[in-house]
């Protein structure tokens, strides 16, 4: 019922910069807490950034002062601009949102996830 699809990763060398982009489609009536999570292979995919609907913005301490996370509701989008990239930050980044989606004449929750998108800093 709700689509993420997240765009803007690639391969940047260390102290570069990316900008990625994520859309939700589908039958959504709204979007409460938007936010980017990343994972690399072996390890757990954590936090990076989050995004409530007023504003309200959460980082990991590993990307503070490096990384700003901004929402656009009118297009159900939200954003990750990466600034100073290390190499430790190359992993897997996520979309996730939570939603109210329609489902008839009702609506209902929802935790939803993009496919991911790769993000490759050389050194």
């Amino acid at each position: 019922q709700v689509q993420l699809v997240e765009s803007g990763g690639g391969l940047v060398q260390a102290g570069g910069s990316l900008r990625l982009s994520c859309v939700a489609s589908g039958s959504i009536k709204s979007i409460n807490a938007m936010g980017w999570h990343r994972q690399v292979p072996g390890k757990q995919r954590e936090l990076v950034a989050s995004i409530t609907s007023g504003g309200n913005t959460n980082y990991a301490d590993s990307v503070k002062g490096r990384f700003t996370i901004s929402r656009d509701n009118a297009k159900n989008s939200v954003y990750l601009q990466m600034n100073s990239l290390k190499p430790e930050d190359t992993a897997i980044y996520y979309c996730n949102a939570d939603v109210l989606y329609y489902l008839g004449v009702s609506y209902y929750p929802a935790n939803s996830w993009g496919q991911g998108t790769q993000v490759t800093v050389s050194s």
